[in-house]
């Protein structure tokens, strides 16, 4: 029997922990979840006879590199954080693990050594980052095996309801981790556009927008996502004259979410006295001119941030709660947090309403061979879920890493060492698992 190691039960775990026990009696396979909440973890394995629930502190050295040194491969779906030290447990256990998180520059010190115990770590294998890579590489490789220059690069990703929500002016609800959506563009933004470089800081994210058109669904608002650079070299496109990763947003978010954060709202460093104590409303108010007082909130706020107070943005953070009176509540203790509450509770699907998944990349070539022939390719993958407890963005992204494991453990994957999906060792096998599932990739070429 294989044994299947799973570190983290939350909300992008649920799809991955279902399929892997939905096919552990055909493969042998007996699946382990382990969670800060013991409960969150029981739950995920239902009672099913090839799976167990174990509440965990991460922070237990002993606990987990006991597990880990007993399994056969590891699945983190933990934050970013984690990823080194338990990719370094892995690496002295001599087993493979499997992350849906950026990579960590520390983890890939470690290539040469999981190379020598014959192992692979293998991160960004979710959604965004993750069938992003594999749609890319899988659409350049066919390109220039053509002969095609890659002119341009795009691509955008995102997970929002399946259609605007009438009582929610920002359009947008919470599917996946909320501090991923509060801290969105924390490390700002650098790409490059016509042979420009161009790089934002973090409170001027959300003033570069620009209109994406999404066959099918309309017309969507378009925001930089983190470092667009580094992709030039992992994806092979160097010579692209543009390569931008955007996030897809309902038109209207940028304008509003912007404010939130040239207020300071996204903190999470700095202890607030007493926070569940206060009032939104008195919140709200600590982030204004000294002046303020808890009747005027609203104009200072307006006057503080140059919007109108009477205007569609102020309505927004109204909306939201910020100049409410209700007590914040709960165990908060730094601004982000506060807002984390905050955004759990505004930011929910309506019921009967759920959520889809769009990664759409748009891709400009050059053929040298054929008078510089030009073409433009748009590939599109749009996913929808089924409910609230089954969401798209916990089938994208649980979907690639119960793939992935699966094929590893079937030793269809031979590929060794700290690796991302841009190999075709992996994305060749594991896109034709994701299509076999159900994930639908569809692609429109012109000329021009």
């Amino acid at each position: 029997m294989k044994r299947i190691l799973i570190f983290g039960a939350g909300k992008s775990s649920l799809y991955l922990i279902n399929y892997l026990l939905g096919i552990a009696k055909e493969r042998n396979y007996f699946v382990t979840v382990c969670d800060r909440d013991e409960r969150s973890a029981q739950e995920a394995i239902n009672h099913h006879a090839q799976g167990q629930a174990i509440g965990m502190d991460i922070n237990d050295s002993i606990t987990r590199t006991s597990l880990i040194a007993s399994t056969d491969i590891v699945i983190n779906m933990l934050t970013r954080p984690y990823q080194f030290q338990i990719a370094l447990d892995c690496l002295n256990a001599g087993v493979s693990m499997i992350s849906a998180s950026y990579e960590d520059p520390k983890v890939k010190t470690l290539h040469r050594d999981a190379v020598q115990k014959n192992i692979i770590i293998l991160n960004e294998m979710g959604l965004d980052p993750g069938i992003d890579h594999m749609l890319a590489m899988s659409l350049l490789s066919s390109l220039k095996e053509k002969g095609a220059v890659i002119k341009s690069f795009r691509s955008y990703g995102s997970g929002l309801p399946e259609e605007k929500i009438e009582t929610n002016p920002f359009d947008y609800a919470i599917t996946w981790n909320p501090r991923n959506v509060l801290l969105a563009g924390e490390d700002g933004a650098i790409y490059k556009e016509d042979g420009k470089i161009k790089m934002l800081p973090f409170h001027r994210i959300f003033d570069r927008t620009w209109g994406v058109p999404v066959k099918g669904l309309g017309y969507f608002e378009a925001y930089p996502n983190r470092d667009s650079l580094s992709y030039g070299s992992l994806l092979g496109i160097n010579e692209s004259h543009t390569v931008i990763r955007g996030t897809l947003r309902y038109p209207g978010w940028s304008e509003a979410w912007k404010q939130i954060i040239q207020l300071g709202m996204t903190n999470e460093l700095i202890l607030i006295p007493d926070l569940p104590e206060m009032t939104y409303r008195q919140f709200t108010a600590m982030f204004l001119p000294s002046s303020t007082t808890d009747a005027n909130a609203e104009q200072e706020a307006a006057n503080y941030l140059g919007i109108s107070p009477t205007g569609n943005i102020m309505s927004k953070l109204a909306w939201l709660g910020l100049f409410s009176r209700e007590k914040i509540g709960g165990k908060a203790k730094t601004a982000a947090q506060a807002m984390t509450q905050l955004i759990l509770k505004k930011f929910t699907l309506p019921e009967g309403m759920t959520d889809m998944v769009i990664l759409q990349i748009e891709v400009e070539a050059e053929y040298p061979a054929e008078n510089n022939r030009k073409e433009k390719i748009s590939r599109l993958m749009i996913d929808h879920g089924k409910g609230s407890s089954l969401t798209a963005i916990s089938r994208t992204v649980g979907l690639p890493v119960a793939a992935t494991a699966d094929l590893l453990l079937q030793k269809k994957i031979q590929l060794i060492g700290v690796q991302i999906p841009t190999h075709p060792a992996i994305y060749g096998q594991v896109l034709p698992a994701l299509v076999a599932n159900g994930l639908k990739y569809t692609d429109e070429n012109y000329e021009g």
